[in-house]
């Protein structure tokens, strides 16, 4: 199977979610949850990332996690990474049962394709304080794709990890999940990065955003919104629509994208110091916000 059949397959058993100019969307992916060890890093920004959604929770908006949100290759179970960061997850159920949170498959959580595996990890958890299971994601869904559509214009935004233009990533995921456990994740600590991942090896970056691009023009210029490489994109108007959040995983920051009042824009979020020495975590705009329409695929 192509990578091209590949992106087929995810667009065309996305849900479908009808959206409008009200709609408010932050879009995060690689977030690489771990288990507060010297590997996790997710921890070194977990700060940062919990203001900023605790904030866009408060501001109403709806969160779309695009794939690799738990590090399930170096993690051998979900437990230890809820118990490293409750409080993440506490904060992700809130937006659940309000119907605000969508979360997609990526290469390092696709273990989330196997239905049994979601109802053991992700629909309770055990309370310790209480000592029995209590709910966290009841009936949660992950798919490898999401589709939002916008009620007037009839504009699609299609959003995918975008693993499926990496095929040891996605047909031989089982191969690097076990190449990192026994000796990418040992050598980490040594500044050794991990070569399966296109985040820290330029070549394989390169490929997964042409064969990516590749897919999106032959599909009628298809505004396509992803994740995998951790480098962040957002192209001008007349460009091929093809964006990436970025990760939360910098050094320092994370990156995402929002959709608010029809209009998309790339942002991170970062802790600056003060003139009083105080430390804030800020958002800041990279880049737009810039109308959806400008975007609106040729016909």
């Amino acid at each position: 199977m192509s990578s091209q059949t590949r992106f087929d397959r995810a667009y065309r058993n996305a849900p479908r979610i009808s959206f409008n100019d009200q709609s408010k969307f932050i879009l995060f992916s690689d977030c690489h949850r771990g288990d507060n060890s010297f590997a996790d890093d997710f921890a070194n920004n977990r700060n940062i990332y919990f203001h900023a959604l605790k904030t866009y929770y408060h501001e109403g908006f709806t969160y779309c996690e695009l794939g690799d949100g738990d590090e399930l290759w170096e993690n051998r179970d979900f437990k230890s990474v809820f118990e490293s960061h409750k409080n993440v997850y506490e904060l992700m159920q809130s937006f659940f049962v309000e119907n605000r949170l969508y979360r997609l498959i990526g290469n390092h959580d696709m273990v989330y394709k196997y239905k049994r595996f979601v109802a053991k990890t992700q629909h309770t958890y055990f309370d310790k304080v209480i000592g029995k299971d209590v709910p966290l994601f009841p009936g949660i869904q992950f798919t490898e794709g999401l589709v939002l559509q916008h009620e007037q214009t009839g504009q699609e935004v299609f959003l995918v990890h975008g693993h499926q233009a990496d095929f040891m990533n996605y047909v031989g995921w089982k191969f690097n999940r076990f190449m990192v456990r026994v000796l990418w994740r040992q050598l980490q600590i040594f500044g050794i990065g991990d070569p399966t991942s296109p985040a820290k090896n330029y070549s394989e970056l390169i490929k997964v955003e042409k064969k990516t691009k590749k897919w999106i023009a032959a599909n009628n210029h298809l505004f396509t919104i992803i994740g995998h490489t951790h480098r962040p994109r957002f192209p001008d108007p007349g460009e091929i629509p093809f964006f990436n959040d970025g990760s939360c995983v910098h050094p320092r920051c994370i990156t995402g994208l929002e959709i608010e009042n029809g209009a998309i824009t790339l942002i991170k979020w970062q802790i600056a110091t003060a003139d009083d020495g105080a430390l804030n975590v800020i958002r800041v705009v990279l880049e737009g916000p810039r109308p959806l329409a400008d975007y609106q695929k040729q016909v």
